[in-house]
């Protein structure tokens, strides 16, 4: 099993309109990948900032490919996050899951 993890920081002011874009248009183009196990989206306020943790565990390497493209290490974005995201991060992180309970 992988776990690809996705980092993002949204001004507070956008956070809960973020927070719904994700719900609504991330979860369904993930969830629309076979191979996709399970997905947690996490969100931490901090000061004038939010903190979006996308969590997603995969059956392979080349499930999460057909999601994320050939370099899976490369974050995935769409258009509509140049409109609340302070940065784009390039990489997302990869983890082996090696024991699981």
């Amino acid at each position: 099993m992988i776990a690809r993890i996705w980092h993002g920081k949204v001004p507070m002011e956008k956070s809960d309109e973020y927070e719904e874009f994700l719900i609504k248009k991330a979860a369904a183009d993930y969830s629309s990948v076979d191979g996709l196990l399970k997905m947690y989206f996490l969100r931490k306020d901090e000061g004038d900032f939010a903190h979006f943790l996308l969590i997603t565990l995969w059956d392979s390497l080349e499930s999460v490919k057909r999601y994320a493209g050939p370099k899976p290490e490369l974050a995935k974005y769409y258009a509509e996050d140049d409109d609340f995201l302070i940065e784009k991060e390039k990489f997302v992180s990869l983890y082996r899951v090696f024991y699981e309970k």
